[in-house]
């Protein structure tokens, strides 16, 4: 699907801040292409697992004997256990194990990782959840069979692993990446003191470990009350129902959030309604 031409102005004399990640360049084009200003904001950083041993013990194992199920939960996972093999030689031998081992994904952006290897998901969780990733396995047999699990960062996502172990299965997590915290401080305070000023019209984000960042580093700064009342008078939106919780928990708003698609272009989408609906 191509944008409408008339699409281009649609976010002139806007501005938008963007919390950073893989994907940043893409949504600030979507943005661009409508008139946005585009304030980038280093909140996270994504690093390959320092240890790689785990990692590449993991990867052994899974082309010596492939799973009977590996659970996906990002797409960067895949990336990285990509970039990991390739290092040590086994490419080639890690990408056959994986296209012969049953697949579930998470969400939308597993799927496109495994498209980029000619490969599909064979099951895609009810929701983006672990709730879903439950649901989904309910109907699966699970006793005796070894489920490789890609996790959200370093989280253990301890609900799923007692979930597994209760049917009967034999987990093997790996943590091919962490997350920096390190992140350039004062451009997070800069991004909240523009906030605060009104010169910025809405916040994108699309992972909940941003929305954690931010609050973090808020607190660490003294700037709870800041953030609180800049957050107020912009248009908060959210890629998902994942970091929409993490939002809602937080005690924010969420205006905006693709009603079923939870990609880049239906956020767009919905964020220029929203902010359109607003004076200038």
């Amino acid at each position: 699907m191509t944008d409408k031409p008339l699409s281009k102005n649609l976010l002139q004399n806007r501005t938008v801040a963007l919390p950073e990640n893989r994907q940043l360049d893409v949504l600030a084009r979507l943005l661009e292409k409508r008139g946005a200003t585009v304030m980038r904001c280093p909140l996270i950083a994504i690093l390959d697992a320092p240890d790689e041993k785990p990692v590449l013990a993991w990867i052994r194992r899974m082309i010596k004997a492939p799973f009977d199920l590996f659970i996906i939960y990002t797409g960067e996972g895949i990336y990285r256990l990509i970039g990991f093999a390739e290092r040590a030689g086994l490419r080639e031998a890690f990408v056959e194990a994986l296209g012969k081992t049953p697949k579930l994904a998470r969400g939308p952006k597993p799927g496109r990782a495994l498209q980029t290897l000619g490969m599909k998901p064979d099951i895609n969780a009810s929701t983006p959840t672990t709730e879903g990733i439950i649901q989904t396995l309910e109907s699966t047999e699970l006793d005796g069979k070894r489920v490789g699990i890609q996790l959200y960062g370093t989280d253990l996502v301890e609900k799923l692993m007692k979930y597994l172990r209760s049917r009967g299965a034999k987990p093997d997590c790996v943590a091919p990446y962490v997350y920096a915290s390190a992140a350039e401080d004062a451009q997070v305070v800069a991004l909240i003191r523009q906030m605060q000023t009104g010169k910025v019209d809405a916040i994108a984000f699309t992972s909940k470990t941003q929305v954690k960042r931010l609050l973090q580093l808020a607190n660490q700064q003294g700037l709870e009350k800041e953030l609180a009342g800049a957050l107020t008078n912009i248009t908060i939106a959210a890629i998902g129902p994942i970091v929409a919780e993490e939002l809602n928990n937080a005690g924010l708003p969420v205006h905006v959030m693709p009603e079923t698609s939870y990609f880049m272009k239906p956020l767009v989408t919905e964020l220029t309604k929203a902010i359109n609906k607003k004076p200038a």
